[in-house]
Formats: structure tokens, sequence, C-alpha cells
């Protein structure tokens, strides 16, 4: 099967597979649409079963970059890149310096910034290559880590849904099960939702890093696969995509479903199961662009925290449209947000067409 009939093939503008035998690397990068800006978006750097795995990660994720990109009404397109990490020992700094290239040869089409396994240092030495990187530590308009702005947004977007629900936006003893409480943008959320009062669950597969959660935030640890099972408010997946899939549906003894994670319905048809079963969902790129607004300061020049503020509470008035035709409409949140998205890549590559 080539690419051009691979089920999660969207159109996509470009596909590029970048190899360096020197350093190892093994990259795919997906540029979804370039209709509104250069398309923009993370690196993964995973341990990935199979180039097809990698493949498919590719080209979803720089799908949901387009929509993530347009609903946050950013002046930028979508894509994604993944590097899949190499076996035994390897030079980080070579590694990045070669991806650096490939990005390079794109030519400006994709900007590419940190996403899951990668840091800010790693995108030093992508910029070692190249400038078409953002998400540096130091520079005139460098915004560093983008985590603590994702988490800030997904955040808003779970209060948002618990105003909703119940009427107040007050977080006191709402309980939130938090699946990949560990990573950075996990541990950004649980301290916001601590802070507001909520009783947070946390499970990851580092179980050893959850310690710092229990100490600072109080929060219960969980097996990892536990997490499904508890009785909660809110499910916030905070790792990677497809957990929202039939073998985990059924577990699920939740008001909402509203995390970071990107790609968290197994199917667009997950979205109607939720529904089926009373369960609010927060269209996962909608609320997790926090990060990508962040990058995007960054792009434009002069960072302003300001504007990037502004830009999360936007997010917000966003997801409220979402919910509200989805419950007037009676169908799906992730479709009406598809549909959304859609309507307004086919809008910027009509006019970027008529001005050609």
């Amino acid at each position: 099967m080539s690419v051009l009939e691979h089920p999660s093939f969207d159109n996509h503008e470009k596909v590029l597979f970048a190899t360096d035998e020197k350093t190892g690397l093994k990259a795919i990068i997906g540029v979804h649409s370039t209709a509104r800006g250069p398309a923009c978006g993370g690196c993964r750097f995973w341990t990935y079963d199979s180039s097809a795995d990698a493949l498919d990660d590719a080209l979803r994720l720089s799908q949901g970059m387009s929509y993530k990109n347009v609903m946050a009404d950013l002046p930028i397109g979508g894509g994604k890149s993944v590097i899949m990490k190499p076996q035994g020992s390897f030079d980080r700094d070579a590694l990045f310096q070669a991806f650096g290239r490939a990005v390079d040869a794109l030519n400006g089409n994709y900007i590419t910034a940190e996403d899951v396994g990668v840091s800010p240092d790693d995108m030093v030495s992508v910029y070692k290559a190249t400038r078409h990187v953002t998400g540096l530590p130091e520079g005139k308009a460098a915004s560093g880590d983008p985590s603590p702005v994702t988490a800030e947004g997904v955040f808003r977007g779970i209060r948002a849904c618990v105003k909703r629900a119940t009427g107040s936006d007050d977080m006191t003893g709402i309980r939130v099960a938090v699946q990949g409480a560990a990573g950075h943008v996990g541990t950004y959320l649980c301290g916001h939702l601590s802070r507001a009062g909520a009783e947070i669950i946390v499970a990851d597969m580092n179980v050893d890093a959850l310690q710092k959660h229990v100490k600072e935030f109080g929060a219960t640890i969980v097996d990892k696969d536990a997490i499904y099972d508890q009785e909660v408010d809110v499910f916030a997946p905070c790792a990677l995509g497809s957990i929202i899939n039939p073998d985990t549906i059924d577990r699920l003894k939740v008001r909402m479903v509203a995390g970071a994670a990107n790609n968290q319905l197994a199917t667009r048809e997950m979205g109607a199961e939720l529904q089926r079963r009373g369960i609010l969902y927060a269209p996962d790129y909608v609320i997790n662009a926090g990060g990508i607004i962040n990058v995007t300061g960054e792009i434009r020049g002069d960072y302003d925290p300001a504007w990037v503020k502004q830009k999360l509470v936007n997010l917000e008035a966003t997801l409220g449209e979402i919910l509200d035709r989805a419950e007037n409409e009676g169908r799906p949140s992730n479709v009406i947000a598809d549909e959304m998205a859609r309507a307004r890549i086919e809008e910027a590559a009509a006019s970027k067409a008529a001005a050609a």
C-alpha cells in the first residue's frame, strides 16, 4: 500500500521520508496544509513498533495540526514530524542536526518544534541545521517549553466543560483522572487542577515520577491500566492517542473527557459513542492548542504574552460554540469541530488560490 492509499492520508500536500545512515535518523515529515501559512507542528521522538506505525502517526498528527491551528485562528498551516528512536546508543545532537537538514530541505514549508520525547535543547540542535524551527530556549522571541501554555489551555477547557455540566466553574471537589500525569503537560495540568481545588487521580508509565504529584498536589496514584476504571467527573488523557477505543470506552465512568493528548479517539465513531453514553467530549485539537499558540507567538518575531493569553481566551469561546452546536443539533462534538475546521481551511485555500 502506498502513502496515497493509506487510510490516514488526507490530501496531504507533502510527505517527506528522511534517513541518515551515520546518525541513525529515520524520520517522516507530513505537511498537511499551507493554506493559511507555513505548516507548523512539533516533532515526536518515539519508539515505534514499525515504520507503518510511524507513518500513520505522522499523517494523523499533521492533519490534526491543520485543524488545531485553524481552530485557534493562527496564521499558519498544519504539519507534523516523527523520528523513530534508534535502538542502542546514538549521538542525540547529531541525530537532531540530521533531522534539521531534512526540515531545511522543505524550504520553509514546514516549521518544527517540540513534541513528545523532544526538548528545547533538541531544538537547539535542529537550529544548527535550519532556521525553520521554533520553541528555542534563547533568542529575541524565544518562548521555550510550550508545555505550560498547553496545560493552561487544557485546564481552561476542563473548567468550561465543568461549568456546562454543573452550572458553575468552581472546580472544588471535582474529581479528575489524569492519564500521563508525569509528562510535562500532565504535571502542569495537575498543578492548575490542584490550585483550583480539584481532587486528582494520576497514572503514568513512570510511576516513580508521580511521587511528586502526591506530595505537591495531594494526588492519588493508580495503575496505568486502572485509570480507565475510575469513577470521576473528568477523564483527562495527556499521553498518546487512540485511548478512547472499543476496548476502553465501556470502562469509562465519567461525565467528561477533556485532555491534552492528540488523536484521543481511535476512530471518529468513538465521538458518537461518547455522546450516546452522555459523556461530554472536548475535541482534543481545540483545547490542547495552547502550545502551538505559544510557538506562533515566537514565529511572529516578537513574543507577546498578552497575545498568547487572548488566544487562550478565544479557545474557550470556540469550544463553547462547538459544544452548543453539538447539543442543539444532537451530533457529536468531534464531528462538529471537524466540519468547522475543514470549512475554514477550504476558505483559506480558496482565498490563497484567488490571490495567486
